[in-house]
């Protein structure tokens, strides 16, 4: 098994005529994904690398009964076509878009929230790498290349460091059910907690990998969540161990403005609660494998 999604899953790319998009568009379709439409609004009609353009998202998923999607729409118009998304029937959007202004972000928020859980999207991102089930599916910018399928299943708010952690893993012959980024805004679609419960239950999943880095409570949330839910073993890397309060490391999210934000306080909150915190980027790889069981 995998979380959100397998190789069976019908994907449709919204901005999909974008230069960004085209390139990774052919990236998940040569990895394998069942890419089955584009959404542009006035392209309609048009194709990219084999691939239906539709105007609108409701039309592609009428033509083509598509499950996720995928946004590469610019920071502007980006909120509206993830609402557009919620409405046409989406179960899972992957949104890459950086920059998308918080205010943007809470309406998505409030918006998605008009439908009962059940029928509600699963929204991950935005400012994300996506997500990844490992020889199925790849919806987002990661190099496919390094996931090796396997059992240890990544939380990450930082792509790049999902990228070091899934090579590590692959080098000490390791891998991956599902790695997924939420992405590193300040208000996302989905937090720790959403996608650790999904790993509890996901029986191919033995072990969790979080990676987190400074500012917000999202950490701290997950820290609780874990104690009290999760049965599996977790191991964590925070990165921003050196960074100044209060000034905006990287991503927009990190930010250190109360306690428990900084990383120092999250691996004390972490370890509070039986999580194994590996020391450095470097040895994330290893302590997995040690938390498995296995020579690193």
């Amino acid at each position: 098994m995998s979380i959100l999604l397998d190789r069976d899953t019908r994907v449709i790319v919204q901005g999909i005529t974008g230069k960004m998009a085209r390139f990774h568009t052919k990236d998940m379709l040569d990895y394998g994904t069942n890419v089955v439409g584009g959404v542009v609004p006035g392209k309609g009609g048009e194709t990219v690398e084999g691939v239906p353009v539709f105007d609108t998202v409701k039309e592609a998923v009428e033509a083509t009964g598509a499950e996720a999607s995928l946004v590469f729409v610019p920071p502007p118009f980006a909120a509206d076509s993830i609402m557009e998304a919620a409405d046409a029937g989406i179960r899972y959007c992957v949104c890459i878009t950086d920059g998308i202004p918080a205010q943007d972000m809470i309406r998505v928020k409030r918006y998605m929230m008009r439908y009962p859980k059940e029928k509600r999207m699963t929204l991950t991102g935005p400012n994300c790498a996506g997500t990844i089930s490992p020889g199925k599916a790849l919806l987002g910018i990661m190099p496919g290349h390094i996931y090796l399928p396997g059992n240890v299943g990544i939380i990450g708010r930082s792509g790049t460091l999902g990228y070091e952690a899934a090579a590590q893993l692959k080098e000490l012959g390791l891998g991956v059910s599902t790695s997924v980024g939420i992405g590193g805004d300040p208000i996302n679609g989905s937090s720790f907690k959403d996608i650790l419960q999904r790993f509890e239950e996901d029986e191919d999943t033995d072990v969790i990998c979080m990676i987190g880095e400074i500012g917000g409570p999202q950490e701290a949330e997950a820290a609780d969540y874990i104690r009290d839910h999760i049965t599996k073993p977790v191991v964590a890397y925070v990165a921003g161990l050196t960074a100044p309060k209060g000034r905006t490391m990287g991503h927009a999210g990190a930010i250190i403005s109360a306690f428990g934000e900084s990383a120092s306080e999250k691996v004390e909150i972490l370890s509070a609660v039986g999580v194994t915190v590996a020391e450095n980027p470097a040895v994330i790889g290893e302590t997995v494998a040690k938390v498995m069981g296995k020579a690193a």
